[in-house]
């Protein structure tokens, strides 16, 4: 013995060996992944093939489940391994969509107009379109093909521009669609551009409503809604469209959807706009207040930072141009004085019961919030 070290043990592998040894296995695995996707696309053809879904809830909870006790077995971090699959999972539904694995061999390509299709969200549906095999024609304000020509020789014509120019855009292609195909548009507010494209239009006509932005890194699971108008065989169409690329559609009406938005876009983005005013003008810079940060204000400020970092050109009309806007922000002023008050007069008996208030409305949603978020907040500690 030694210096301490008994003679038959190893000698101690120097940090570059073993940073060396880990990106050998790293590499290992990627290749792994790559023989992995190959059989993924061998997959996306058998069921091509045969008519059969993209997703199977069953088999990717069985593979879930599977992977969760084998590495239970291995002794690593199950939840860990677990969420690596889920996105390995997800990523090889959209691998098959991509290869249109939801779209019957037998089906033939149209013809699709992207008024605005050099727009963010304009590129994104034709991507979509182009994904699936149809053939794309593109205006845009820099094209030689205007939307009047565009529409007259296309199947589907989708209007994607800003909301200000909708129902402008709706009246000038509108008469040029015909009567056997399909206008749609991709606009946040349904109720005008739906009533315009009925009133400028003989053809059938969908409004969808794309709930992401174009930054998303897949389409897998996002969400569209669709308002049928004018034509079911239409509309049947572009529900399977969307949803064989791995979108998940929520269908509804026009007024339906405007009275949603008002919650789910209006007021999430006016408070949203309202914390970072609040922010900016407190004078505490934000450098100041992020070494005391927590998980949840940091996933607020993540949130707010991003809103901030948008158009604001886009926002604006979201905001200003839903029917139900005013009644929105009256509800959160209301709501921002009666807490003001409570909370200035350290009246606990009435901030208690605001809060009872507002859990009984959440009810058993509650249990997932309290999932979801802790599992958003790791994800944010581990990176931070």
């Amino acid at each position: 013995m030694e210096g301490g070290v008994t003679s038959g043990a190893a000698p101690a592998r120097s940090l570059s060996v073993l940073r060396s040894m880990i990106d050998a296995l790293d590499r290992d695995l990627l290749q792994i992944l790559a023989r992995r996707m190959s059989l993924v696309a061998e997959v996306a053809a058998y069921k091509r093939a045969h008519g059969i879904r993209i997703r199977d809830a069953q088999r990717e909870n069985d593979v879930l489940r599977d992977r969760h006790e084998r590495a239970l077995e291995l002794g690593l971090p199950a939840g860990e391994i677990e969420s690596i699959f889920r996105v390995l999972l997800r990523s090889s539904r959209d691998h098959q969509a991509a290869l249109r694995a939801e779209v019957p061999v037998t089906e033939s390509p149209r013809t699709v107009a992207v008024i605005g299709g050099h727009g963010k969200i304009g590129r994104l549906f034709a991507r979509l379109f182009g994904d699936l095999g149809h053939q794309l024609l593109i205006v845009d304000t820099d094209t030689a093909l205007g939307a009047a020509e565009a529409a007259a020789a296309a199947d589907v014509t989708v209007v994607s521009v800003p909301i200000e120019h909708t129902v402008q855009v709706i009246q000038q292609v509108g008469p040029h669609v015909r009567a056997d195909a399909l206008l749609m548009d991709v606009t946040s507010i349904k109720s005008a551009p739906v009533a315009a494209m009925l009133e400028h239009s003989t053809g059938s006509v969908v409004g969808t409503h794309p709930m992401f932005g174009p930054s998303v890194h897949t389409l897998q699971g996002q969400r569209v809604v669709l308002c049928r108008a004018r034509g079911d065989a239409w509309a049947d169409w572009v529900e399977h469209t969307l949803t064989a690329r791995g979108l998940v559609v929520t269908e509804t009406t026009a007024d339906q959807h405007d009275r949603a938005m008002a919650i789910v876009q209006v007021l999430t983005h006016f408070q949203t706009q309202v914390l970072g005013l609040t922010l900016a003008r407190m004078g505490v810079p934000l450098s100041e207040t992020m070494p005391f940060t927590s998980p949840a204000y940091l996933l607020e400020l993540y949130v707010a930072a991003r809103h901030f970092a948008q158009d604001p050109g886009l926002y604006g009309p979201i905001e200003m141009r839903n029917p139900r806007t005013g009644e929105v922000t009256a509800a959160f002023a209301s709501a921002v004085d009666e807490l003001g008050q409570v909370i200035a007069a350290g009246d606990q008996e009435s901030f208690a019961r605001l809060f009872g208030e507002v859990r009984a409305f959440f009810g058993d949603f509650t249990a997932e919030a309290l999932v979801q978020s802790s599992f958003l907040i790791d994800r944010i500690v581990e990176r931070s």
